[in-house]
């Protein structure tokens, strides 16, 4: 028989004040209303006396007999928010203080969200999945953001509101919260600075050209063939452990990259030189940069600023190397991993004003890649030259009797433009005479001698020089190697799916200031969530890494609200995760929703 606890205590007071310590739970049956309703209490003993502790509302008889069988309370609906990538990126944002940043030299009256709190979720939506300021408030209510940052709302987060704040930062402020933000990073990081590539590139924009009111977009030679366009030039050093941006210049875009490089080196070298301090002189990091860059000023300027570096320069200006051999004794094959079917070759020579060190390199995979592209340009260019043979002697049979005759001049200038390609012209000579008639005539032919003293000399070559005389050929070639660090950044920004450039909507300079700021923010973010992976041994691409984050999904079940008046009970799981995504969950410090109701 059960004895209720108070009953209990009143039989044994005695023993009751021993067992103070011990909890008791019974089941309680109330009615209300002509109606049972069933209640599990807690009853312990409390100031000398037996008192209920607390109690759970359990339900009436028929709920209770309902959940015993296996069959609860259906949920109303269920909310499905992004969960992974975005918890992910407002983590690293809060450690890396992007909001407090961006305060403290923007500060403003305490009303509203802050500036930082703008350009921080800016910075997170660029590096999950870009959408215009107007579109802000809908991507966020899809994520499982309101639920860590509830100040949050729909008339808060409005485009006015966006260019608002984003007018309170000039160029020069956005610079400088860039610069105290990656400093806090880098030292709580611990990250190395020993090698640091350089790369510039550009952005097609739809800026109207009539537009006066911006003069950073300007039209020249777009990358990626949208010369059409006004364009935003974007110069970026960064680590080559890490894809972690260090500087950057937002700059017009009718300036190329040898006429940028001075103007911000000399701004990277003073931030170098202002973070080292007394150990400047033994901490100077190696810039790599490509031959894109060069120029007798340039390196004039680093040879001042006394910087180290790796570069490389075109095979054109040192003829005497680009005749080199490919099967000259002298080449001395690479035995580290990773430079298989490479060699190299050593020597002093005159560049830029100085003798400075230069590392002839093949590479077989480069080989190979540049005879295919030959043999694919050449015949290419054959079949045009042949439609053009054809056309002439057709005119000259009288089968092509209108239009204007044909000139040595014109058909020679056509010949040119189908022999654009590089090393064509060494390749295919042409000859345009007159025939009997007084009429054009082409003939051509493609020399295999030719062919085979390009195989021997120009193809596979790459021509690298550096201020490390102390260091060996594969250290050399690793590190202009590593240039490709930066391409992958670019690649990443320019891509349709990942990018954080894209879509640009903003027209003034100022904004476009900022847009370049919360961008490099979000490549920031990124870089910090991949290299944490990398460090607990998950070998992720950066699209890899992104899209296992972005599949992880919160799944949120609502169910009715046990009276009028009450909040409706929620139970939060996690779409099913593979090993990968554990162990990612794990890595950066996921806080897992937990599926009670």
């Amino acid at each position: 028989m059960h004895i209720p606890l108070d009953l209990f205590s009143i039989l044994c007071p005695k023993y009751m004040r021993h067992y103070h310590w011990r909890h008791m739970q019974r089941l309680e049956a109330k009615s209300i209303h002509g109606r049972t309703y069933y209640y599990l209490s807690l009853w312990g003993w409390k100031n000398g006396k037996c008192r209920r502790l607390s109690q759970k509302y359990l339900g009436k008889p028929e709920d209770i007999a309902r959940a015993i069988a296996g069959g609860g309370p259906a949920p109303e609906y269920a909310l499905v928010l992004d969960w992974g990538l975005p918890q992910a990126l407002w983590q690293e944002a809060q450690r890396a203080q992007v909001a407090q940043h961006v305060e403290r030299l923007c500060p403003k009256r305490a009303q509203g969200l802050s500036t930082g709190d703008y350009i921080r979720l800016a910075a997170i939506n660029r590096a999950c999945q870009p959408v215009s300021k107007q579109a802000m408030w809908d991507w966020v209510s899809q994520t499982a953001l309101p639920r860590v940052w509830p100040e949050a709302s729909a008339a808060q987060l409005t485009s006015q509101h966006f260019w608002d704040h984003m007018d309170r930062i000039e160029g020069q402020t956005a610079q400088a919260i860039w610069q105290q933000l990656l400093d806090a990073v880098l030292q709580r990081e611990q990250i190395p600075l020993s090698e640091v590539c350089y790369d510039g590139t550009n952005f097609y924009t739809f800026i109207d050209t009539f537009n006066l009111r911006c003069q950073v977009a300007k039209r020249g030679k777009n990358k990626q063939g949208r010369g059409n366009l006004r364009q935003v030039s974007y110069a970026l050093f960064c680590t080559t452990d890490g894809h972690l941006p260090l500087f950057y210049d937002v700059y017009e875009g009718n300036r190329n990259d040898a006429k940028e490089f001075p103007q911000v080196l000399e701004r990277f070298q003073r931030w170098l030189k202002e973070r080292a301090g007394s150990t400047w002189a033994t901490t100077k990091p190696t810039l790599i940069f490509d031959k894109g860059n060069n120029s007798a000023d340039n390196f004039a300027l680093i040879d001042a600023l006394e910087l180290p570096y790796v570069g490389s320069v075109k095979l054109d200006e040192h003829p005497d190397l680009a005749h080199f051999s490919n099967q000259d004794a002298r080449w001395q094959a690479a035995t580290d991993p990773g430079l298989e079917g490479t060699k190299s070759w050593r020597t002093q020579q005159g560049v830029y004003g100085q003798q400075r060190t230069l590392v002839l390199t093949y590479n077989q995979n480069l080989f190979d890649s540049q005879w295919a592209t030959v043999q694919n340009d050449l015949a290419q260019a054959l079949s045009q030259l042949a439609l053009v043979q054809r056309a002439l002697q057709a005119r000259a049979a009288g089968l092509v009797k209108g239009g204007t005759s044909p000139t040595l001049d014109s058909v020679q200038r056509k010949c040119e433009a189908i022999l654009h390609r590089q090393h064509l012209r060494r390749l295919v000579q042409t000859s345009v005479t007159w025939d009997a008639g007084g009429r054009a005539q082409l003939s051509y032919e493609a020399s295999a001698a030719a062919q085979e003293h390009l195989k021997d000399t120009y193809l596979g070559k790459t021509l690298l020089l550096t201020s490390h005389q102390e260091w060996s050929d594969a250290q050399v070639i690793r590190a202009y190697r590593s240039q490709f660090v930066i391409e992958e950044i670019f690649h990443e920004m320019k891509d349709r799916h990942i990018g954080t450039w894209w879509p640009l909507h903003h027209w003034t300079d100022s904004k476009i200031q900022v847009h370049g700021l919360y961008c490099t923010i979000a490549v920031l973010l990124r870089a910090l969530l991949w290299r944490r992976a990398h460090q607990a041994g998950l070998r992720l691409s950066m699209s890899g890494l992104l899209d296992k984050l972005a599949q992880l999904r919160q799944v949120i079940n609502v169910f009715p609200a046990k009276r009028a008046g009450q909040a409706k009970p929620e139970q939060e799981v996690l779409t099913q995760c593979d090993e990968t995504q554990q162990k990612l969950i794990q890595t950066l410090g996921l806080q897992s929703p937990k599926s009670t109701v």
